[in-house]
């Protein structure tokens, strides 16, 4: 039978409601796993449970923690570990995971799960998700796959992968491209084989600050002027469209790029930046001259994690510029 580790970070699928007010983590790993008995009869289960917090204040030290135990479970012969945590990060956290981690034949598969209804909610998803994960990690088609999210028996890539909707079970989507998976009778169903491009795993206890601008109708940029003296390494840019921004802001990106590298990312959820389209002032095309470095098919957010990341590792400009192109 298969091994699988199961970490236990927090988040919804740990809430019940408070004396206080509200709901909050308080369901141990050990708990949340006895509640789903029918885990024996998927896998080996070891549970560990190194901090319960909801996901928005998960930090990258506690993620680059998160990865030693993920690469030290595949040490100890797991065949796949399960990432239990809060959805609004489940996003960002993925992603770190499949920067920081190595998967394949050899290593562990990697699934990140969570709820988007309290423990205690009527129709709680979050026992039916675990059960979903802990399948997928099981199956040994997902070693190969990079790190994976299963909610609502939907199975994506981290690199695609978006919330969104605030509180909808189906919360979970890859705009443009969908799941690449489903679980269906207790069996994971791969669809689609997610892209993978060979690079470095990176370390995310380095991460470096990196500051991210959405630009909107009339803005003036004056956020820009601040970025260096707050002491951010880099910044992420989330234009309009396919990578546009005001005339009135292109000077100040300008003089925030020989500074340091600034990325151009797009605040629209589905579709890549584009690079040889528009040749405006503010265009992409004038923005890539000036030398901001197009982020592909990554969001804001995820952007700013890998420049974090490749800013930590030590990467010159010209190198993360490479790098980003694997997400073209």
């Amino acid at each position: 039978m298969p091994r699988v580790t199961i970490i236990v970070l927090g988040g919804t699928i740990t809430m019940v409601p408070q004396a206080s007010g509200g709901i909050a983590p308080s369901v141990s790993g050990d708990d949340l796993v006895a509640a789903v008995p029918a885990l024996v009869d998927v896998a080996e289960i070891d549970v560990v449970t190194p901090f319960l917090v909801p996901g928005a204040s998960l930090t990258f030290a506690q993620m680059a923690t998160v990865a030693d135990m993920v690469t030290a479970a595949g040490a100890n012969g797991a065949d796949g570990v399960v990432v239990v945590q809060g959805t609004d990060t489940i996003d960002e956290t993925s992603f770190l995971l499949d920067l920081a981690c190595e998967t394949g034949p050899d290593h562990p598969a990697i699934v990140v799960t969570g709820a988007m209804r309290g423990a205690a909610a009527p129709g709680a998803d979050g026992h039916a998700n675990l059960l979903a994960a802990v399948t997928v990690a099981a199956a040994p088609q997902a070693k190969s796959l990079g790190t994976l999210v299963a909610l609502n028996d939907e199975v994506h890539a981290a690199r695609y992968v978006q919330k969104s909707d605030t509180g909808l079970p189906s919360a979970f989507t890859a705009p443009g491209l969908g799941p690449i998976g489903t679980v269906t009778e207790r069996t994971f169903r791969l669809r689609l084989l997610p892209v993978t491009s060979p690079r470095p795993t990176l370390p995310i206890a380095e991460a470096a600050p990196v500051a991210i601008v959405q630009t909107g109708l009339g803005d003036d940029g004056r956020l820009i002027d601040t970025i260096a003296g707050a002491g951010f390494q880099g910044a992420v840019i989330a234009a309009m469209g396919a990578g546009h921004v005001p005339a009135a802001i292109v000077e100040r990106l300008d003089a925030l790029a020989r500074l340091m590298p600034v990325v151009l990312s797009t605040r629209v959820p589905g579709g890549a930046v584009f690079e040889d389209s528009y040749g405006f002032a503010g265009s992409e095309m004038d923005l890539i001259r000036r030398g901001l470095i197009p982020a592909g098919l990554l969001p804001p957010h995820k952007a700013r994690l890998l420049l974090a990341c490749l800013l930590g590792a030590g990467f010159a400009t010209d190198e993360i510029e490479t790098h980003f192109k694997a997400f073209a």
